[in-house]
């Protein structure tokens, strides 16, 4: 287990682990300071070691003292509590519940687009067409970034205005789109952009660029 006075965050290749980025890049945005412990997936050593920190054998998975912590909104949630002073959701009432329901929808939702288009940063496709079912779970999450840029454009470039959890979790979308040069409209491009823009995730994909051919 981990020794540490700091949280640890296990995570899986930065390349791959869609799931490690979200809490990973919420904690780095905020200057939550905390240990960074990286398994390579689909490995022998990863199956050798993952028990020794997660109950569910997946990451990302937070270690905070005693504490262990194994599932990406469940360690937003928590750093939210615990580090954030609850400065990663929106402060109203209203923007905060929408903004928890477009993570939950994130969370549990969106196979086909996971499965069509996997995470991988360094990749680059030309003449990618998504499935119709993948298609659909696009058309879903760009209503969604439309919709809450509509509403908050006037607070700043994110989601809700500022940066929030909700940002976390559709940060890898991002990444697939670029990826697989996916078309979209304007307001979804400008909201890439941000995104892409934010000085942790170019750290993120700096760090994935350097992993080893075989992550």
């Amino acid at each position: 287990m981990p020794k540490s006075a700091l949280p640890v965050l296990v995570i899986g290749d930065k390349n791959l682990s869609s799931w490690s980025l979200r809490p990973w890049l919420l904690l780095r945005h905020f200057g939550v300071p905390f240990e960074e412990l990286r398994l390579p997936l689909d490995t022998p050593e990863f199956e050798a070691r993952i028990g020794q920190y997660s109950p569910s054998r997946r990451v990302p998975v937070l270690h905070h003292g005693d504490l262990v912590v194994w599932d990406s909104l469940a360690i937003c949630e928590y750093a939210n509590e615990t580090f954030l002073g609850g400065r990663g959701w929106p402060a109203e009432a209203r923007a905060r519940a929408t903004a928890r329901s477009v993570s939950a929808e994130m969370h549990s939702g969106f196979a086909q687009l996971r499965a069509q288009l996997p995470m991988n940063c360094r990749k680059r496709v030309t003449g990618f067409v998504p499935g119709p079912e993948a298609q659909r779970d696009l058309d879903r999450v760009t209503a969604i970034w439309r919709d809450c840029r509509a509403r908050h454009a006037a607070a700043g470039p994110y989601l809700f205005g500022a940066f929030s959890i909700a940002d976390a979790m559709y940060a890898p979308v991002v990444l697939r789109l670029q990826s697989y040069g996916v078309p979209v409209g304007e307001v979804e491009q400008n909201y890439a952009q941000g995104l892409l823009a934010l000085p942790a995730l170019g750290e993120w994909l700096a760090a994935a660029e350097r992993e080893t051919p075989s992550a």
